[in-house]
């Protein structure tokens, strides 16, 4: 049975035991619900604030009544057949991780549950904070600092180690995608930027959004994560699996350490030229394998340092090892972590099971949470 006809099932067998009551509201052009804080939802949902929108619908942040009037993320699903069918397939991998962390203790967003209301799918999320992107943003785009990047990376390690062991895959890991449960900040006057910065008091995350996680046994899309987290098997269409994830951390971690965005572009040549600019030539094995031979001429990337574009690379990215901010042992150590996450050849690529055994999070221990 297809996604369309188990939305079916699954929308008839709601109908059953999860009556949708009350006025019905609105839809707007685009198929987003239309509602107003106050509203309610299943007489339960008390809809008191907007916290995001997204191409999926919003999330918003509802008083539920039948929790003791705890609040709870609402993600409300647009009105619009692909989204809703991305939305089932997202309970499905949701369902998973809450029978496999039943104490929900694996860093990944747990979900209370989900309704259908008039053709909304809607899920109900525990309550989380800002997420690590919007933070740096709120904060100037300050780099979060070595003792937070070093906790931050063993649970987003811990959280992914989880889902493969679970026979799944991510495949959109990126800061906007990782949340803090809560940011509580001490707030001081940074003298050498002339501004005031905010430290957060407490650094425990979550990992969310499984709308495009991917269970081994499934059909894997061509093209997978967003741009800037992209790993380079998934670009040249080598097949994908699980070390794309540790990719996507590798890049999510050296953005959290430098306070910007490594790979800045939306074209895959442009993209390639910088990765060999940071981490050396692609593999002749993954040349000779991939059908994007287009992007290559002799067996190298085809790229014309001497053009806009590759002044551009030039400019914009350089070596790894140079972008360390600081000769000590720890930053070292991160960056022997960052080289082995962000290896060409997946085959060879640090899995993320044996990163979390890295030196660099020996002194976990010393790091105030």
């Amino acid at each position: 049975m297809g996604v369309r006809g188990v939305y079916s099932v699954c929308k008839g067998f709601l109908s059953c035991f999860c009556l949708t009551s009350g006025k019905k509201l609105d839809d707007d052009d685009e198929g987003h619900l239309l509602y107003q804080n106050g509203d309610l939802l299943q007489e339960r949902y008390e809809i008191v604030d907007t916290l995001g929108e997204g191409t999926f619908g919003k999330v918003v942040q509802c008083i539920d009544h039948h929790r003791e009037g705890s609040c709870v993320a609402l993600k409300i699903v647009k009105n619009v057949e692909k989204y809703k069918e991305a939305a089932l397939l997202e309970i499905k991998v949701l369902k998973k991780i809450k029978e496999k962390d039943p104490h929900n203790k694996e860093s990944c967003v747990w979900m209370y549950g989900w309704f259908d209301y008039f053709d909304h799918v809607c899920i109900s999320f525990e309550l989380l904070s800002l997420s690590t992107f919007d933070f740096m943003k709120q904060n100037n785009y300050s780099p979060y600092t070595l003792g937070q990047v070093r906790h931050m990376a063993y649970q987003i390690c811990s959280a992914v180690q989880f889902l493969h062991a679970n026979r799944l895959t991510h495949t959109d890991l990126k800061p906007e995608n990782i949340l803090f449960i809560n940011c509580d900040v001490i707030t001081y006057f940074n003298s050498k930027k002339q501004c005031e910065e905010r430290v957060l008091k407490n650094t425990a995350l979550k990992v969310v959004d499984f709308g495009s996680a991917t269970f081994d046994h499934e059909h894997h899309s061509t093209v997978i994560s967003t741009r800037h987290y992209r790993a380079p098997e998934v670009i040249l269409e080598l097949g994908w699996s699980q070390p794309c994830d540790v990719w996507s951390i590798g890049c999510v971690l050296l953005e959290y350490y430098l306070g910007y965005t490594l790979f800045q572009t939306h074209n895959n040549r442009e993209h390639l030229a910088m990765m060999e600019r940071i981490q050396g030539p692609i593999p002749s094995k993954m040349i000779r394998k991939t059908r994007k031979q287009k992007y290559f001429s002799a067996g190298h990337l085809n790229w014309d340092a001497s053009s806009p574009s590759g002044r551009y690379v030039t400019h914009s990215c350089k070596p790894l090892r140079q972008y360390i901010l600081s000769k000590s042992a720890d930053d070292n150590q991160l960056f022997d972590l960052l080289e082995t996450m962000l290896e060409f050849d997946p085959q060879q690529r640090l899995s993320v099971s044996s990163s979390l055994h890295h030196p660099f999070f020996s002194s976990l221990n010393d790091i105030s949470r």
